[in-house]
């Protein structure tokens, strides 16, 4: 695929009308679309196709109460990117015991949470074994959590610690407890930028080949993507294709998310960076083109809330988490914040009715009548506490404001 894709302006309009329409385009029609197509055309096209696919649901946007835990900041991988891990060797490096995660699942349990996201660095001691045995623990004292977690990055360093398979690792965590993957370490998929950021990880192709694994294993999981770290319109149009096309084979990516790369703290320093203008258009030609991935979500955590809020005119059918902790890109400048009210006040002032979802995308709650909405101001993004004041999951345990 060349940069120069080009494209009529009749032509960008006959293969809009076609992808709203639910028609597959090509690569080539992608970056095209991607470079040249007017934003507001595009936005609708994508908003089309969306409003197509969800037909009867359509008026429905949804987001998800989770917690994104941290067991360690230790990691081998050194990205460029990334402002949250240590060296191993660093006096920086930490680590949590069991007994704080177990705490961390039952406040969540408390504030409704459904879901955790169980992500760290790639410490070097950290093979199959540490990840079964937190994975079970988590599962005995929270069934009712679903544990979406890790990625084939993951995978591919505990299976090497541990001297097994990948096959075996993922069949191994999987009966430990873990529900589906969370698509981490996709970052950018096309082998020059992925050298570029992350050279010490596994090559695009790799990521993806484990990542089909575990979908034929019966492991779901989403995808993502990390934009603006100097990679081309092509390159980002690459790797959406490699994501289709293990999708067309095995149809277990559930969701699609794009993420903007945040420039504090890092080796990179913000030397570049994605505009809203380019997310937007990401969030429309993802919807557009990944016709065979059910959900696209907009991620106000990088973005902001208001083009959060505007990724759902753009083909997004998802807005995300409430996130009650999250470390790994707030510690790359990511400040934005928000609550389980704010974010449904922001779904509905979008015109959609706001909906509360599970990891699989089953509607929990429909917020169809603003005066049945949510009251509880403790089910705040960032919490980032073990001490729900007033909670009963750790009642003499005092609540610590890390806001």
């Amino acid at each position: 695929m060349t940069e120069n894709a080009d494209l009529t302006p009749s032509d960008i309009a006959a293969v809009l009308d076609r992808a709203a329409d639910g028609g597959r385009i090509t690569p080539e029609e992608a970056l095209a679309l991607y470079r040249h197509a007017p934003l507001h055309a595009l936005g609708a096209a994508a908003d089309a196709a969306r409003r197509k696919r969800y037909a009867g649901t359509e008026h429905i946007a949804t987001y998800i109460i989770e917690r994104n835990i941290n067991y360690t900041n230790s990691c081998v991988t050194a990205c460029k990117f990334c402002a949250f891990y240590a060296p191993p060797k660093s006096d920086k490096v930490w680590t949590r015991p069991l007994d704080d995660i177990l705490r961390r699942c039952a406040e969540t349990v408390e504030l409704g949470g459904t879901q955790i996201m169980f992500q760290g660095g790639h410490h070097p001691d950290y093979g199959v074994e540490y990840y079964e045995e937190h994975f079970s623990a988590i599962k005995k004292e929270f069934p009712q959590l679903v544990i979406h977690s890790l990625g084939a990055s993951e995978v591919e360093h505990m299976s090497r610690i541990s001297g097994v398979s990948a096959e075996e690792a993922i069949r191994r965590i999987h009966a430990a407890g873990l529900d589906s993957f969370a698509g981490a370490g996709a970052e950018l998929l096309p082998a020059r930028p992925r050298r570029a950021i992350a050279p010490l990880k596994e090559s695009g192709e790799r990521w993806l080949e484990i990542m089909e694994l575990a979908h034929n294993l019966g492991v779901e999981s989403t995808s993502t993507m990390l934009m603006g770290t100097g990679e081309t319109n092509a390159e980002r149009i690459e790797h959406l294709r490699m994501i289709r096309d293990v999708q067309d084979r095995t149809g277990g990516f559930r969701a699609f998310i794009p993420y903007t790369y945040q420039p504090e703290n890092n080796h990179l320093k913000g030397r570049t960076q994605a505009t809203i203008f380019e997310y937007l258009r990401m969030i429309s030609i993802a919807r557009l083109f990944l016709d065979n991935v059910a959900h696209i979500q907009g991620s106000w955590l990088t973005t902001g809330k208001e083009i959060g809020q505007l990724s759902l005119h753009y083909g997004a059918d998802d807005l995300g988490s409430i996130m009650l902790e999250e470390n790994v890109v707030s510690s790359a400048g990511a400040k934005h914040r928000s609550n389980r009210m704010e974010i449904i006040d922001l779904i509905r002032k979008a015109g959609r009715v706001p909906a509360q979802r599970t990891t699989t995308y089953e509607h929990i709650v429909v917020h169809d009548d603003p005066a049945n909405d949510p009251v509880d101001d403790r089910v705040v993004s960032h919490l980032s506490s073990t001490a729900i004041e007033g909670g009963t999951a750790h009642p003499e345990l005092k609540l610590l404001d890390a806001r």
